[in-house]
């Protein structure tokens, strides 16, 4: 019974920090990266598509982005899509194929996505405590009703502090690694 419930934690709590690490990909660097398009919704032919399911998308160099689509009427819709949404790049069609110019980042700017990370680490350390939380329910509830030992719980305790030690290094490790991305010119 107190397996099953700590076999549960890990794979719940690393759904989280995978969740973490997607979230992370989306934060605009000082480098350009094709998943800041990734929310970037197009309107085409009454269906709602992503750019990527219209396009190639390449980074040629690290300040820019081009997106080329299989078919070129296409342009105006992916170009509309980009102007309307949050990513705050400014598109530009030449005819065949739409750049995305990455200006440099201030280091105002910097600073606030650095922020935004610590934000999003704090956000999934919690998420991984309310995981340890309802395994730690669970085996009390176990123990009161006489399915587990004192020593169980004990035990249960020590493992669920241990992995959530290990999993909140793991969090801390893979901010540290993204502020630095984003710290650096």
């Amino acid at each position: 019974m107190i397996d099953q419930i700590l076999k549960e934690v890990k794979p719940k709590a690393e759904s989280a920090i995978a969740n973490f690490t997607t979230n992370l990909s989306r934060l605009r660097t000082g480098r350009a990266n094709p998943s800041v398009l990734d929310n970037v919704v197009v309107s085409y032919y009454g269906s709602n598509m992503m750019i990527k399911e219209l396009a190639s998308i390449t980074v040629p160099d690290p300040g820019q982005i081009v997106i080329k689509p299989w078919e070129r009427n296409v342009l105006r819709e992916i170009e509309t899509a980009i102007r309307n949404s949050d990513i705050g790049l400014a598109p530009i069609n030449d005819g065949q194929q739409i750049r995305l110019v990455l200006p440099p980042m201030t280091e105002e700017r910097r600073k606030e996505i650095a922020g935004q990370v610590k934000k999003m680490a704090d956000e999934t350390k919690v998420a991984i405590r309310n995981i340890r939380r309802d395994a730690w329910d669970k085996v009390q509830q176990a123990e009161k009703s006489n399915q587990a030992t004192e020593d169980d719980r004990r035990w249960a305790e020590e493992e669920l502090n241990k992995t959530v030690s290990e999993l909140n290094k793991e969090v801390e490790k893979i901010a540290l690694d993204k502020e630095k991305e984003v710290m650096s010119i």
